[in-house]
């Protein structure tokens, strides 16, 4: 995310510089810079917020698993084997 914020902001100096050298009028540069400034700081805010989504969401995937019945279980299994008073032998 952070190389396209860069080049956002590269070219929101840019623009107005090339528009200038084209013979654009100074107002009519300013304007569109400051476009693109806006628009590259919306793009930058809705980025972060998709990533933030994106990784809660991945969080939730990998944590706690849940039987049909709903309990929770904790490990990739559910935990290990249950005996319910047996021994092992039996």
């Amino acid at each position: 995310m952070s190389d396209v914020v860069r080049w956002g902001a590269f070219s929101c100096a840019l623009v107005p510089v090339v528009l200038l050298a084209s013979g654009t009028s100074a107002i009519g540069a300013v304007g569109a810079g400051a476009g693109l400034a806006a628009v590259t700081c919306v793009s930058r805010a809705l980025l972060r917020q998709s990533e933030r989504t994106a990784a809660r969401a991945w969080t939730e995937s990998v944590g706690r698993h849940r039987y049909r019945s709903g309990r929770i279980r904790t490990g990739a299994h559910g935990g290990g084997r249950r005996f319910e008073g047996r021994t092992p032998g039996e």
